[in-house]
């Protein structure tokens, strides 16, 4: 049987009937909560670059703001440029801008005087690409030296980024100044492991540090390695899923104390046989990169997820028969980052109801730039 919420509930919804599914619903109340974990973890407001690819909306950036946030990082131009338009005074844009990607930067730059935007860099031959559209615009960018501690996806090999860095300095048009250490292949289920692993990248960010011996800016920090980073006085941390929290994370890193600030609701649209029911929950509503379960239902934890498609979820039971079609599920997702991307608007809970909606504006790969 499908359980119905009740009032006590934290996701509870008194007008659900009213809202289409499948739908993302996010409450700001419990943002707001990890907001202030996320402040009180690091206690010095400087030391916070939280990174919006998990949430892209406009309000969500204006409520760390309103909490004293100044920096953040973001993936995409139209993040960065989500985020110009919000005023925000120091933007990394954690990508090395490729191809016309690198004029696009700079006319964000020169339409966004009021912040200072910074991209990116891992290669000497490209850095001087950036260099040269900068330059030849009598313009500058800043620039993050990007550096691999491990999960060899894009960076420099740490023993040879000072010399990149010493290399950028010689550069009209681009301006080194800091580091980039992303450990996304922290995410162990053992928490000791992923404090050793931690420990492990800032010896590595320490050494290059020492060998730079320059006053720069290091970030560091995923959403699982966060709490030993956060520990680390010298660097900046660069959180993004710890503001909705997904399950995920949740069940692997329980030394956290994030609250779920993000679901998706789905009905039950039919009952094939009588062991199996299906969702409005396909692939273009909910992460599916990996491998089942994708969602977590709060109200109904103990089906199995075997089949998934363009519109489909469908759910294996024991018996369906006491489950009616409309029945709504109330679901976590595994992954709550490219879930959001997957929904033009996230409708905003408060006081148990549904009142708003808030665009997700940057899941555009463009907004104007």
């Amino acid at each position: 049987m499908v359980n119905k919420p009740s009032p006590s509930d934290w996701y509870y919804i008194r007008n659900i009937e009213e809202l289409d599914s499948p739908s993302l619903v996010i409450y700001p109340d419990r943002i707001q909560s990890n907001i202030d974990t996320l402040i009180n973890a690091v206690g010095d407001l400087s030391r916070l670059r939280p990174h919006v690819k998990t949430h892209k909306m406009a309000e969500v950036v204006q409520m760390q703001l309103d909490a004293g946030i100044w920096k953040f990082k973001c993936a995409t131009i139209a993040e960065a440029e989500m985020l110009g338009e919000l005023e925000v005074q120091d933007v990394l844009i954690a990508y090395q801008p490729v191809g016309p990607n690198i004029k696009r930067v700079l006319t964000l730059s020169q339409k966004f005087p009021q912040t200072r935007f910074s991209v990116l860099v891992d290669n000497q031959d490209h850095a001087k690409r950036i260099a040269s559209v900068f330059h030849n615009a009598d313009s500058s960018i800043s620039a993050f030296l990007d550096i691999d501690v491990g999960m060899h996806r894009t960076g420099i090999e740490s023993d040879m980024a000072a010399e990149l860095f010493e290399a950028c300095e010689t550069l009209s048009g681009i301006n080194p100044i800091g580091l980039h250490a992303y450990d996304g292949h922290v995410h162990h289920d053992e928490k000791k492991q992923r404090e050793i692993s931690a420990i492990a990248v800032n010896v590595i960010v320490d050494k290059l540090y020492s060998q730079i011996a320059k006053d720069i800016e290091v970030v560091v920090s995923g959403s699982p390695s966060f709490p030993y980073h956060a520990m680390h006085k010298k660097y900046t941390c660069s959180p993004g899923t710890s503001l909705f929290w997904d399950w995920r994370y949740s069940t692997m890193c329980d030394d956290q104390d994030f609250s779920h600030a993000a679901i998706v609701i789905a009905r039950v649209i039919s009952k094939p046989g009588s062991k199996y029911i299906c969702l409005d929950l396909g692939h273009k509503s909910i992460a599916s990169e990996m491998s089942f379960p994708r969602v977590h239902f709060l109200n109904f934890p103990e089906s199995k997820q075997v089949k998934h498609s363009e519109e489909h979820l469908v759910l294996e039971i024991k018996s369906n028969e006491s489950i009616n079609i409309g029945d709504v599920l109330y679901g976590i997702p595994m992954h709550i980052c490219p879930t959001v991307a997957l929904h033009e608007s996230a409708f905003v809970v408060k006081d148990q109801e549904v009142n708003k909606s808030w665009d997700v504006v940057a899941r555009k790969r463009k907004i104007t730039i």
